[in-house]
């Protein structure tokens, strides 16, 4: 029975997915080596939490509970008695195979291993590890709270048990989980990240302008934002990270990132985050 739930990586998904956790009953243990970007998810989740109460649709007796349930710590030494772990860190493939073999040697063998990857291999995130079967992907939609989706990645070795329990634990979470396979961008973004990139393209090229290419996509298409909107809000150097996946997974030229979105990332107009991406930010 899973009960405590430790999340490693204390950023936007990070934060948003131990909240989740946290709301749903379970005991979340947040992990971070930085203790500012800790105190930053203490922060957000607590102004998340907030927006819930004044909406109506979390008692303060509720959000008071969630918060308990939730404690902060700068090393995945505190996660040697989790019951599953969901790993939230850089989406880079290095960092995250280190993270799965210190995270194999520390918790018990039976625990299962998640990652939040967006695009990462998870049969390679798991050769790293002895217990290949239990290691799967967890990809969560933005914003975590809100968004119902979790795409689920069977790596080549994931067991019909590891993917049945993390199929129960989105149900707990009042999500529904997708299974997908372990191929480059996985579903979400192998759709996705092509769309985000040719609209930048047709930026680059001037057939329209930010607004307009935005504004086609959704008073035609029907979205509820514009792929530039969308691409400032997951993050240019995310979706230039992805694309590397893909076209380096794939090798087809049709996925190499759009010479604009690099020299932006390069830049460091990054989106939101950075306050400036395809749009300004206050």
């Amino acid at each position: 029975m899973i009960q405590l739930v430790g999340v490693i990586g204390s950023g936007t998904m990070g934060n948003g997915i131990a909240q989740t956790f946290a709301q749903r009953g379970f005991g979340v243990r947040l992990v971070d080596v930085s203790a500012a970007a800790l105190e930053r998810a203490r922060t957000t989740i607590g102004k998340s939490l907030g927006k819930f109460v004044e909406k109506g649709t979390l008692s303060a007796a509720d959000r008071d509970e969630t918060l308990a349930r939730l404690s902060f710590h700068g090393s995945i030494d505190a996660l040697a008695d989790a019951d599953y772990v969901v790993e939230a860190i850089i989406e880079q493939r290095d960092a995250k195979r280190a993270l799965f073999a210190r995270l194999d040697a520390l918790v018990r063998p039976e625990v299962v291993l998640a990652s939040n990857t967006s695009s990462i291999s998870i049969t390679d995130i798991g050769a790293v590890t002895t217990r290949p079967a239990q290691v799967l992907g967890m990809h969560f939609m933005n914003p975590v709270p809100l968004m119902p989706l979790v795409e689920l990645i069977r790596g080549h070795s994931t067991s019909d048990a590891s993917m049945a329990l993390a199929e129960d634990l989105c149900r707990q979470l009042g999500k529904t989980g997708i299974a997908a396979s372990d191929y480059p961008g996985f579903i979400a973004n192998r759709i996705l990240m092509p769309m985000i990139n040719e609209a930048v393209f047709a930026l680059m090229e001037g057939v329209g302008t930010a607004e307009a290419i935005d504004s086609v996509m959704k008073l035609g298409m029907n979205h509820p934002m514009g792929p530039l909107t969308l691409a400032d809000f997951i993050g240019l150097d995310v979706c230039v990270a992805i694309l590397d996946v893909l076209h380096q997974g794939l090798g087809d030229p049709k996925y190499r990132a759009c010479p604009l979105l690099r020299r932006m990332v390069a830049a460091g107009q990054l989106g939101r985050k950075s306050g400036r991406g395809f749009y300004q930010y206050a």
